[in-house]
């Protein structure tokens, strides 16, 4: 499994970020008594920010290394083995739930957001934080790694397929909101390097993003880091990081809410 590979070592370089966590947060408009799932938790770094902040998670994992780890790192969550196609919660019984930067790897969307209707209460919430194809399309890293970014971006659903199925779910999508790469970033994703390409130089960036671990070729890898180093080291980078300027944003928030 994905994630039971890369899973050790994977908080080095992956941390919840207050940014992003804090908006996790305000768009998930949490009820003081309320249940909330993180899908896709991994090793629970954002489940754990928001329990901390008096949420009763639940989080969700199918890889059991990921899952060891977030055991290890709190007691205040109810950790639990399963998929967003099979989740091991009773139905109706929670009152939201998050999903960062998982769904691409979801088998099965239309039954993943079937199973998110069953288990999350009318008027509940969904926030997700991924990216559209779009964004991806104006990463720089597809100057450098374009079989890898090609790979990925093929990976991400659309906005109209995610606002379709979701739909068949009972969820009607209510507000999105770019983010931009911000310069302190403490969670190292796939274009966290956005404005320091030097981060991506470092093996223990690349482990901790499932890109590199899974989709890349060693090759292409190789070639691309020689020619980014060099670029970077005499100056050129910045004329490609121009290239693909945008004002799309580089990740998405997308909120859903169920329908009654």
């Amino acid at each position: 499994m994905l994630y039971d590979k890369i899973g050790q070592g994977y908080n080095t370089t992956r941390q919840a970020d207050p940014y992003i966590a804090n908006r996790l947060y305000e768009l998930l408009t949490p009820e003081p008594l309320g249940r909330y799932l993180d899908i896709g938790c991994g090793t629970g770094n954002y489940t754990i920010e928001l329990a901390e902040r008096g949420l009763r998670m639940y989080g969700v994992e199918p890889s059991a290394q990921m899952l060891n780890e977030a055991r290890n790192k709190s007691n205040q969550v109810q950790w639990l083995s399963g998929t967003a196609e099979s989740i091991p919660i009773a139905s109706d019984s929670l009152d939201g739930a998050i999903a960062t930067l998982t769904i691409h790897h979801w088998h099965d969307l239309e039954r993943a957001f079937q199973e998110l209707g069953r288990v999350v209460k009318a008027g509940g919430d969904l926030v997700f934080f991924t990216a559209a194809p779009e964004q991806m399309a104006g990463y720089w890293l597809n100057h450098y790694f374009p079989e890898m970014l090609a790979k990925s971006i093929r990976q991400m659903p659309k906005l109209p397929e995610l606002a379709t199925k979701l739909a068949k779910a009972g969820f009607a999508i209510c507000q999105t909101e770019p983010y931009s790469i911000r310069d302190d970033l403490k969670d190292f994703f796939l274009y966290a390097g956005k404005n320091k390409p030097e981060l991506y130089l470092h093996d223990e960036m690349r482990k901790g993003i499932s890109a590199f671990a899974t989709l890349a070729n060693q090759a292409e890898v190789n070639a691309g880091l020689a020619a980014l180093r060099s670029d970077y080291e005499r100056g050129k980078w910045q004329a490609i990081q121009h290239q693909y300027a945008n004002q799309d944003g580089d990740y998405l928030f997308l909120v859903a809410q169920k329908r009654s």
